[in-house]
């Protein structure tokens, strides 16, 4: 008849009702398994891990020095982990030998559970700030060297120039921009005495009876002046209000583009001085991982230039295309608005107000009430 293996043994084990094994088969179990292993392996090296088909949790066993031939440590020193009920149910269900390199096995003080690396993110912030200091100190460095005339630089000539113009011509509108706002102010102060002047001559015209029409061709000429000076005051408004828009917002955000572009030019002269840096060294085991490492992050930083570099050539030419229409557009009323308020021509005026939708706020008038607006 065949004799029966280890793993059948160890499966027929009683255990009482407390989990813990009867003494007198926990001998008996020691000595299959030690017949059961090879003769060169002794118990003292084996740690056997067993895996439960009815749980999740994954037990440990581990025999110490066996008492055999040529042993002279005692029974005493065999140990069983976590717990004798439940090593025997899972050395019954299947075991698995663990042969571990060296030394004396240690004993677990419980269930050992294999898991998956979890991720630390202490680690990877400190990961990322260790990126941002490397990258910080390689665009501080190009800069350096660029002021003190050492490192070479990428230029696009033609860019460049478009760059430089944008700026000027920005600067340019800025004063053109504060000069209308200052007309502006010093139009309404006028509008505002003319008003007062022309309230004080109707005034007087109804209280000096032998100055009545002198009194009232004045008042009428001071009205007239405020109205057509209000007029003339929302075209320049309108001026400024569109001249503001252009300065402010649409160059504005053209530059900002421009801002990304020239830090993204840095980070690609940056990382293309650390790779023409480490070419010029010698290449050995050491190197050549850096120098793969320092490749990809140039041509990370390449395509990321390139990037920026067409985003700026698009924007500079759609502003380019909507300067041209608004300014246009805002010269012409400022012009018109201009020229027919002091050459006295009203009917002028107020066309010119139309033909740009203009719609003027009547002075003094209050906002509309809830019942108004329903």
């Amino acid at each position: 008849m065949a004799q029966e293996s280890p793993k059948n043994s160890a499966a027929e084990i009683p255990v009482t009702s407390n989990g813990q094994l009867e003494d007198s088969h926990e001998h008996s179990f020691n000595r299959d398994l030690k017949h059961s292993l090879p003769v060169e392996l002794g118990l003292s090296e084996t740690k056997i891990t067993s895996h439960g088909f009815d749980s999740t949790k994954e037990g440990v066993v581990e025999a110490g020095p066996f008492p055999g031939k040529g042993s002279s440590a005692s029974p005493k020193s065999s140990v069983i982990s976590p717990s004798s009920a439940a090593a025997s149910r899972l050395a019954g269900q299947g075991c698995d030998l663990i042969i571990p390199t060296g030394g004396r096995a240690q004993q677990k003080s419980g269930p050992v559970v294999l898991a998956d690396e979890v991720k630390n993110p202490a680690m990877e912030k400190l990961e990322l700030v260790r990126r941002w200091s490397l990258n910080t100190y390689k665009c501080t460095r190009q800069i350096i060297s660029e002021k003190l005339g050492r490192g070479s630089r990428t230029v696009d000539l033609e860019l460049e120039a478009q760059i430089d113009i944008l700026r000027d011509n920005k600067k340019k509108y800025e004063n053109i921009l504060r000069l209308a706002q200052t007309l502006s102010t010093q139009l309404f102060q006028m509008v505002h005495t003319q008003r007062q002047l022309g309230d004080a001559f109707a005034d007087l015209s109804l209280k000096s009876l032998e100055l009545h029409e002198e009194f009232g061709y004045n008042a009428e000429t001071q009205k007239l002046l405020a109205k057509n000076g209000e007029t003339l005051l929302g075209a320049i408004n309108f001026f400024i209000a569109s001249v503001n828009t252009l300065v402010n917002k649409t160059i504005e955000d053209t530059l900002l583009t421009v801002k990304q572009y020239e830090s993204a030019r840095i980070e690609y002269d940056a990382y293309r001085t650390d790779l023409e840096e480490l070419n010029l060294g010698p290449r050995d085991a050491n190197t050549l991982p850096k120098i793969e490492q320092s490749q990809q992050l140039f041509q990370v930083h390449k395509e990321k230039y390139d990037k920026m570099r067409n985003d700026v050539s698009i924007k500079l030419k759609f502003l380019e295309e909507n300067k041209v229409k608004v300014l246009h557009n805002q010269l012409v009323l400022f012009h018109n608005a201009i020229a027919a308020y002091f050459a006295g021509n009203q009917k002028q005026l107020e066309q010119t107000l139309k033909q740009f939708h203009i719609k003027l706020k009547t002075p003094g008038a209050d906002a509309p009430s809830w019942l108004e607006e329903q």
